[in-house]
Order: structure tokens, then C-alpha cells, then sequence
């Protein structure tokens, strides 16, 4: 599985190819919280039933992370979080979070594509 930024004006490139998916209750709610550190090209996608309020905290985790809101696959929201204090919300169908700075140059309308997720 890959996450690829198709940009409005420019080339794909690839965000992270270890992609873990959050599909349980639990798992949503653990997120990234209790981990240590996450490796450079990893993501954590979050797949909802639809479009809605999604929100995100850093409560236990220890590192700054990127958060991208997507409604079927357009950027809806980008936000850098701070460890132990973030949050951030945003509309959304799928919430991916990421190592700071991977989102660099993800802006909203771009396209993020999550391959292999059913």
C-alpha cells in the first residue's frame, strides 16, 4: 500500500509506502497514541462511512505528526500537529496522519490517493 500526492499543478510522488489502516473502533481510537516514534514514510489512514466532523489529538504521542482531511480523495485540510498538545478537526472520509513535514506542499484541492485500500 502507498499514499500518493497528485498535485494540481505538478508530478505524483509517493508520501509513505508502510501504510497501517485504522478499520476498528479501537484502533481509530489508539491512533498513534503509546508509540514512540513512527518511521519516515509511514501513514496511518483512517477510512469513515462517509463524510463528517473528523477530529485528531496528540494526548500521548510524543512526536509532531502531519494531519491531511480528504473527502473522496480532494484535500480538504492540512495541519501540522505539535506532540502531547495538538488538535485539529476538519470534514472528512478519510483522515490520514503522517511524519511532520511529509505534507509539505499538500495544499487544499490536491488529490491524495491511498492504493490497495478497498
Amino acid at each position: 500500500m502507498r499514499v500518493v500526492h497528485d498535485p494540481a499543478d505538478g508530478e505524483s510522488t509517493t508520501l509513505a509506502t508502510e501504510v497501517e489502516v485504522a478499520d476498528t473502533f479501537l484502533q481509530q481510537a489508539l491512533g498513534l497514541m503509546f508509540r514512540r516514534s513512527i518511521p519516515d514514510d509511514y501513514a496511518l489512514v483512517f477510512p469513515f462511512d462517509g463524510v463528517g466532523r473528523r477530529d485528531t489529538h496528540m494526548v500521548f504521542v510524543p512526536f509532531p505528526i502531519d494531519v491531511v482531511w480528504l473527502v473522496d480523495g480532494e484535500v480538504e485540510a492540512v495541519r501540522e500537529l505539535r506532540p502531547w498538545r495538538g488538535l485539529a478537526a476538519a470534514e472528512a472520509d478519510t483522515l490520514i496522519e503522517l511524519p511532520a513535514g511529509t505534507a509539505d506542499g499538500v495544499a487544499v484541492g490536491d488529490e491524495l490517493r491511498v492504493s490497495g485500500l478497498d
